[in-house]
């Protein structure tokens, strides 16, 4: 029985080819940025942080520098390379602690009585109406500028969004009668939303992290190009782009670069999260002939 059902299936190779084009794209374009910020960590073609004068604003192309110089003599590739590390490092922590805070707040506004979830409710619109950028002003006043005002800034900005994205689908799940038959069975109300909701909205949290990914990749580079994230020495593709600014019409390619570094890692993960949202949601799926 298992061999004839190991027969039927198709080959891997057809399968892959019936996989959603944006999950492909958006997979090949993160896979590259996920490879080389972790490159990053362990080889540069050079050192990214030295300065070298004889060197400067060399065109891409060179002898060493394959994407040119800076104005003050560092290699743009390697500065690109740790900027990519920096963006992982800063995005991935702050898309963690979002989800992980935003879903617990979700399901407990979800799970509460009426008075509680319409406080908690008001409250998390509050949260999402609150423009994200004068938070980030604000933290870099009192804290100072640098990596953690921006992880802080981009987490408070994304807990609220995540919250609000989870009451919906919870409240939802809350009202099938399975989720009745737990309660008559004995369960707690926290037993039956860790239990019973979470596992049901994980690919809603997976689609939602990898969009936030993309965001984050963008806001940390805003906020690094306004001066309130990534400080020097640390390269960040924002700063990248706020240092080339004077140089356009110079050195174009300073500008070129990080912003198709930025454009192309944002894009993929738009992209992944287009793709994971047709394979995870099951009536996409069925339509899409994946199930």
């Amino acid at each position: 029985m298992l061999d004839e059902r190991a027969r039927s299936r198709p080959p891997v190779w057809r399968r892959v080819l019936r996989l959603p084009l944006p999950l492909i794209i958006g997979g090949a374009l993160v896979g590259s940025f996920l490879f080389i910020a972790l490159l990053s960590y362990v080889w540069t073609p050079h050192d990214p942080l030295k300065l070298v004068v004889a060197d400067r604003l060399l065109p891409p192309g060179s002898d060493r520098y394959v994407f040119g110089t800076d104005k003050f003599g560092r290699d743009v590739l390697s500065q690109l390379m740790a900027g990519a590390r920096n963006s992982l490092y800063v995005s991935l922590l702050s898309t963690f602690v979002a989800i992980v805070v935003g879903a617990l707040l979700g399901l407990l506004t979800a799970g509460a009585g009426p008075f509680w979830r319409n406080v908690l409710s008001r409250l998390i619109d509050v949260g999402v109406a609150l423009p994200g950028i004068l938070i980030a002003l604000v933290l870099a006043t009192s804290t100072g500028p640098g990596n953690q005002a921006a992880i802080v800034a981009i987490t408070f900005w994304f807990i609220p969004i995540a919250a609000r994205v989870t009451i919906g689908p919870a409240r939802q799940i809350l009202a099938l009668d399975y989720v009745e038959a737990a309660y008559a069975y004995g369960r707690t109300k926290w037993y039956v939303l860790l239990h019973h909701v979470t596992p049901n909205i994980a690919p809603l949290l997976i689609v939602l992290g990898s969009v936030m990914f993309a965001a984050a990749i963008l806001i940390e580079a805003a906020l690094a190009f306004l001066g309130i994230g990534a400080q020097p020495p640390t390269a960040s593709w924002g700063r990248l782009l706020q240092e080339s600014q004077p140089l356009l019409e110079a050195a174009p390619t300073l500008m070129f670069f990080p912003g198709v570094a930025i454009v192309l890692t944002v894009l993929g993960f738009n992209l992944l999260g287009d793709g994971l949202r047709t394979i995870l949601d099951p009536q996409q799926a069925s339509r899409s002939g994946l199930i």
